[in-house]
Parts: C-alpha cells; sequence; structure tokens
C-alpha cells in the first residue's frame, strides 16, 4: 500500500492552519473576501447515507453542523432517508427542512439508473433541489476507441433525460464507479466531450480510481465545467471487507494515504463552485459510519478540517 504522504507533524501543522476556516459557515464572508474577489472554498452538502438508517427528523439538524446548507438523500440499501421522504409526505418534509433551515441539494439514485430518473427529477424541482447522481450503462470491459464509441452512444441514449433535467433546472452526474462504462480516467474525459450539455456531467469519486493526487488533479483540470460534484473519498483500505473501524475509516480525507492538497489546489484552480460531499462506505452498507449520531458529525468536521487546512496551504 502506498505511503501516506504527510507525517504527524505535517498533520497537526495543517490542522492547526485550517481548523479556524473549517469552522466558519458557508454563508458568512471573511473580512478579506469583503475587501475584493471571494475567497475561494468548498460548498459541503450532507450525504445521508453518512447516517445509516437514522431518522431523518435527527440528521437534518446536523446538515448545519458540517457547515452545508443542503442535504443528499440516499435510498436504500446504503440508507433509507429517500424512503423515509415519501412515507412522512412531503408537505412534513418540507416542514421539516424549513425547521432546520436546511434545503434539499441532490438525490443519489443509482437504484433508478441513468434512464429512470424522470420523477426523481421532476421531485427535486419541487424542492428546488439541482442534482441527481446516478451510475453509467453500457460495456464495463471496453476501452480506447471502443470505449470513446460507447460513451458517445451512452450519452446519445442520455438526451432525452438531460432535456428533462436542463427543463426543470437539475443536472444529472454520473458517478465514474468501479466495473461500469464510465469508470477509468480515460471514460470520464470521454464523457466529457462527449456530454455538450451543462446539465451532463461527472460526479467524481476518487475512490473508484488510481490513489495517485497529480493524476487525480490532472483529471479535475481536464473535466473543468463538467466536474459537477466531488466526493472526498479515498481508497484507504477499501469497503467491500469488514475491517477494525480505524482500518475502515481511512476512506475518509486525512486519514489513509491520499494526500488530498493538489487535489483541492486543482479544484481551486478551475473555480470549482459545486458541491463536495465528505464522504465513504460502512460495512456492511445501510450503518452509521460511527456509532452515534454525533460521532458521525464529528468525524466528518475532522476531515472537513483537514480539508480546510489543504486549501489554507494551497492558498
Amino acid at each position: 500500500m502506498k505511503q501516506p504522504f504527510l507525517t504527524r507533524r505535517q498533520m497537526c501543522r495543517l490542522l492547526a492552519a485550517g481548523s479556524a476556516a473549517a469552522c466558519l459557515p458557508l454563508d458568512i464572508p471573511s473580512a478579506a473576501s469583503a475587501a475584493g474577489p471571494p475567497k475561494f472554498q468548498l460548498h459541503y452538502a450532507l450525504a445521508s447515507s453518512m447516517y445509516g438508517k437514522l431518522p431523518l427528523e435527527e440528521i437534518a439538524g446536523e446538515v448545519h453542523k458540517i457547515g452545508a446548507e443542503r442535504i443528499d438523500l440516499w435510498p436504500e440499501h446504503h440508507a433509507n432517508q429517500r424512503e423515509q421522504m415519501e412515507a412522512m409526505g412531503h408537505d412534513r418534509f418540507a416542514a421539516l427542512l424549513a425547521e432546520h433551515g436546511v434545503k434539499l441539494g441532490m438525490t443519489t439514485r443509482y437504484d433508478l439508473g441513468p434512464f429512470g430518473l424522470a420523477d426523481e427529477i421532476r421531485m427535486l424541482q419541487k424542492f428546488g433541489g439541482s442534482l441527481v447522481v446516478t451510475g453509467s450503462a453500457g460495456p464495463k470491459d471496453v476501452v480506447g476507441a471502443e470505449a470513446k464509441a460507447a460513451v458517445a452512444q451512452f450519452v446519445e441514449k442520455m438526451k432525452p433525460h438531460v432535456e428533462l433535467a436542463e427543463q426543470c433546472g437539475v443536472t444529472i452526474g454520473i458517478e465514474n464507479h468501479g466495473k461500469a462504462l464510465v469508470a477509468s480516467p480515460d471514460s470520464i474525459r470521454y464523457l466529457a466531450e462527449a456530454a455538450t450539455s451543462p446539465f451532463l456531467g461527472i460526479a467524481l469519486a476518487p475512490y473508484h480510481l488510481p490513489q495517485d493526487e497529480e493524476q487525480l488533479a490532472r483529471l479535475i483540470e481536464d473535466l473543468g465545467p463538467k466536474l459537477v460534484h466531488f466526493y472526498a473519498w479515498q481508497y484507504g483500505r477499501g469497503c467491500m471487507e469488514k475491517l477494525p473501524k480505524q482500518q475502515e475509516l481511512e476512506q475518509m480525507p486525512g486519514r489513509g494515504s491520499l494526500d488530498f492538497r493538489p487535489i483541492v489546489a486543482a479544484l481551486k484552480r478551475i473555480g470549482y463552485a459545486r458541491w463536495t460531499e465528505i464522504f465513504m462506505h460502512p460495512v456492511p452498507r445501510g450503518i452509521p459510519i460511527m456509532k452515534t449520531l454525533q460521532a458521525v458529525t464529528a468525524e466528518i468536521n475532522t476531515a472537513r478540517a483537514y480539508l480546510s487546512a489543504c486549501l489554507a496551504e494551497a492558498t
């Protein structure tokens, strides 16, 4: 396994540099930004799956605590907050959001697939959401010209779905999921090239890519405006087998060996203004990443402080 890029001393110095920035609400500009152009910052969304299947009524109260304003609802089997939303009814859900000053930003719907998003897109429009993330469809083991042609064919098939998304003000993000058509750096670039609509782009998950921060930074720069969502998520020791908790947590930024400094610097260079999700998968799926609601939030904030420190160094 690749050795960590940061020593303990370096990590402490980074966290000290970024801890103050990590605690600032996103909607309060700093004094420096008031005197000139706004400072670049990461805009966070909270993935409900980080809390397993805990009640949506409880999770909604954690959104602001991790420096976010918007929530991403996940369905079974990773979570069930999307189902909880339907069970409580849309009026009650709207009241819950208003109670906590939170907005529905997006949903993650691998279960629907890229060609089954129509109703979800309309639901997001109703609540002011602007992103739905799903996977790609097509052959999985193709490379080179064959892969490029397959991605182009996939984008062509997506056109009526993207047209509806555009009408509703919703972007469709295709994650580079493992063992999928859009999985490799090349296939990601093929999709970015073929997807001419600004309402279709890449939801980039470093977990599923080679754990080389310089390569990831170049990919981010190549994607530019086609990067419509970013998962602050690394491979660590993987998420397919049950591991001791401290090893499982190596998927989180600052925990594993991936150095996020070049990655965050690349996001800054392209002026990335969409959402970032601090993310990991627990084993088994459907449980919180930590034992309690408060511990999940604290773990997310530890990763956020690390990312803030990386950004402070890039600045």
